[in-house]
């Protein structure tokens, strides 16, 4: 019997500095939150096996610094992404004023043809969303709280699947879950 093939789908998270990516890819990972604030250097990147439409996809979730002084790193980091997710702090309105550029950054490196102090509106994000070319989906979400942080993995993953090229990568022979060595209790080594 033959192991199922998996997809790999390399994404990037973008986005101003502090404005909370690495805790959305730490909620969505290990449904965990810290309020403590440790500013990534370079980047960092984690994986996730997700069952999509009974395709096994692995997330490769690439966090990224969103200092300027490591933007020069970029170039490695887009390579070979299927899809990003832009991200931006409600509360701070020159973080989603710089998406554009992150939007039109992410183009270019990988050469493709509801609280009080809210500051920047949903109105105002969903049109921004709808107007770009194919209208790109648009979510709220809170790490924190752990809202709509899957739905947003979910969708993005999707997206890059019905957008792939005859290009899947597969990686054949991995282990299909941490689940089948538990239940036989042996080791995998």
């Amino acid at each position: 019997m033959s192991m199922p093939k998996r997809t790999l789908l390399k994404v990037i998270v973008l986005g101003d500095s502090g404005v909370g990516k690495t805790s959305l890819m730490n909620q969505y990972v290990y449904k965990k939150f810290s309020q403590q604030y440790k500013s990534t250097i370079g980047a960092d990147f984690v994986t996730k096996e997700v069952e999509i439409d009974g395709k096994h996809v692995t997330l490769q979730i690439w966090d990224t610094a969103g200092q300027e002084r490591f933007q020069s790193l970029g170039a490695a980091f887009y390579r070979g992404a299927d899809c990003c997710i832009l991200v931006y702090d409600v509360n701070i309105p020159k973080s989603f004023e710089t998406l554009q550029n992150w939007h039109d950054e992410f183009l270019n490196q990988v050469d493709v043809d509801g609280g009080n102090s809210r500051v920047v509106s949903e109105k105002t994000a969903r049109e921004w969303c709808a107007s770009r070319e194919n209208s790109m989906p648009y979510f709220e979400t809170s790490a924190k709280e752990g809202y709509n942080v899957d739905d947003a993995f979910l969708c993005i993953a999707k997206t890059a699947i019905l957008n792939q090229h005859e290009q899947d990568i597969y990686c054949q022979g991995i282990q299909e879950s941490i689940s089948e060595i538990e239940q036989t209790g042996r080791c995998a080594c």
